[in-house]
């Protein structure tokens, strides 16, 4: 698992485009240690538990090999023992009881990072809007240039529609 982390850090390194996400949060952050990443879209805090990234949805783990690839790539962005700055939106908790919120890392939004490198597509529950703007056009232009799991078939079933039993 560590050599195959170090490959995707790598991966991310040479393929993730120049950051033009949001610069700073709007609404106070929470400061959370990276214990566990979960899959793509959610990780684990010390002391907070789990915790669901708002505004983005990744292949589930049983969508081979796409679900540990997304899974790595959030690892390679805030790997265990990082401190992260977690911002939550109107709504708190999610129906499981996970913590909602944009993750920061170094005034970058880690949620957009994921979607403008093209390793999680959006998923938009109101009201919680307050980035689909630009997590819109970040999965747009990741998109369009073949990134992370839109170079492959990655997303030939997406994540909701799979959970769902569409595909």
């Amino acid at each position: 698992m560590r050599q195959f982390l170090v490959v995707m850090s790598a991966l991310l390194v040479l393929r993730s485009p120049e950051y033009t996400g949001p610069k700073k949060p709007i609404r106070a952050t929470i400061p959370c240690t990276v214990a566990k990443v979960s899959d793509g879209d959610s990780i684990v805090c010390a002391n907070m538990g789990q915790v669901r990234l708002l505004g983005i949805d990744a292949p589930e783990l049983s969508q081979k090999p796409f679900g540990k690839q997304s899974q790595g790539a959030l690892a390679a962005m805030i790997p265990l023992g990082t401190t992260v700055q977690l911002e939550q939106d109107v709504q708190v908790q999610d129906r499981n009881g996970r913590l909602l919120a944009y993750v920061w890392r170094e005034n970058r939004l880690v949620n957009w990072e994921m979607v403008r490198a093209g390793w999680v597509v959006t998923l938009t529950y109101a009201p919680n809007v307050q980035y689909v703007d630009a997590l819109r056009k970040a999965v747009k232009e990741a998109e369009k240039e073949q990134l992370g799991l839109w170079a492959t078939d990655g997303f030939a079933c997406l994540p909701f529609d799979r959970r769902h039993g569409s595909c």
